[in-house]
C-alpha cells in the first residue's frame, strides 16, 4: 500500500479549518443583519458584503487544500480521488461565481450543487478492497460516509425549499465533507506507520 506524504495530512487538516475559520470570521464583520441559521455561507461571500472577501478567500483556500490532498491520497482509488479534486475545483469555482447580494443565482447555483454530490461521491468511489487498506478506504466507513453526506446535502436542499435553517444544514454537510479528507489521509499514514512497525518487528525476529 503506497503512503501517504505527510503534506497531504496537513492540508486535509487545514481544509475545515479554513472553512469554518472563515465562515465565523466573516459572520462577525456582516454583523446581526446576517442570520447564520437561515441564511447560506454563500451569502458571506456575496460581492458588496463587509466579509466578502474573507469567505472568499476560504473557499480558494479550501479548494488549494481538497486538491492538494486529493494528490497526496496516493492509497485511495483513482476515481475517488478525482471526484476529491473536483470538489476542490468546485470550490474555487464557487469563489469565482458568488452568489448575487439579492436573489439566486443559477450559476452559482449549478457549481454548489456539483460541489456537494462530488465530495458526497468521493469517499466510496476511493473504496480499496484487500487485507491490508487503511480502514477509511474499506467498503463500509467508506459507503457510511457517502450515505450520510448525501442525506445531509437532501437535507440542505429540503430547507433551502422551506426557507427553513437552512444555513444549520449547510454547515452540517460542508463541515462533515471537509473533514472526511483529514479522517482518510489520517487512517492512511496510521496504517503506514503500523505496517512498518509490523515490518521492523518481523525483521528483529529473524535476526
Amino acid at each position: 500500500m503506497r503512503s501517504v506524504p505527510k503534506w497531504a495530512l496537513l492540508s486535509s487538516a487545514c481544509a475545515p479549518a479554513v472553512l469554518i475559520t472563515g465562515w465565523m470570521v466573516a459572520a462577525s464583520l456582516h454583523g446581526p443583519a446576517y442570520d447564520p441559521a437561515a441564511q447560506t455561507i454563500s451569502v458571506l461571500a456575496a460581492p458588496g458584503g463587509s466579509g466578502y472577501w474573507v469567505m472568499t478567500g476560504a473557499f480558494i483556500a479550501l479548494g488549494v487544500c481538497h486538491l492538494l490532498t486529493a494528490w497526496g491520497l496516493r492509497p485511495a482509488a483513482t476515481p475517488g480521488r478525482v471526484a476529491l479534486a473536483a470538489g476542490g475545483v468546485s470550490a474555487l469555482v464557487v469563489a469565482v461565481v458568488p452568489a448575487p447580494s439579492s436573489g439566486g443565482s443559477l450559476s452559482h447555483g449549478s457549481v454548489a450543487v456539483v460541489g456537494f454530490a462530488v465530495l458526497a461521491a468521493w469517499p466510496v468511489l476511493a473504496v480499496r478492497t484487500g487485507d491490508s487498506v487503511p480502514w477509511a478506504l474499506r467498503p463500509l466507513p467508506s459507503l457510511g460516509a457517502t450515505v450520510v453526506m448525501a442525506v445531509g446535502a437532501a437535507w440542505f436542499l429540503l430547507e433551502l425549499h422551506l426557507h427553513g435553517v437552512a444555513g444549520v444544514a449547510e454547515r452540517a454537510v460542508t463541515t462533515l465533507q471537509s473533514v472526511w479528507p483529514f479522517v482518510v489521509a489520517l487512517s492512511c499514514v496510521r496504517h503506514s506507520a503500523r505496517e512498518a512497525l509490523t515490518r521492523r518487528s518481523r525483521g528483529d525476529a529473524t535476526e
